[in-house]
């Protein structure tokens, strides 16, 4: 697995901590700790986001290594 795919998997699996504390018990970690509306803030999703979209080139690759 390269080096990119596993920092996107993180960044994935980040994003969906935060989701879930976010559903579980109304708390966004990125929100809080950069601010809701901050540059810093929408960078950090935006980053997660193209991991996102990584995550799913690798899952429907040829042959993902995992």
């Amino acid at each position: 697995m390269t080096k990119l795919n596993r920092i996107a998997l993180v960044l994935v699996i980040i994003g969906a901590l935060n989701w879930l504390l976010v559903g579980v018990a109304k708390y966004n970690v990125v929100a809080v700790l950069f601010g809701s509306d901050s540059i810093v803030s929408r960078v950090i999703y935006v980053l997660i986001g193209i991991a996102g979209l990584w995550v799913i080139k690798i899952l429907y690759g040829k042959h993902p290594k995992f």
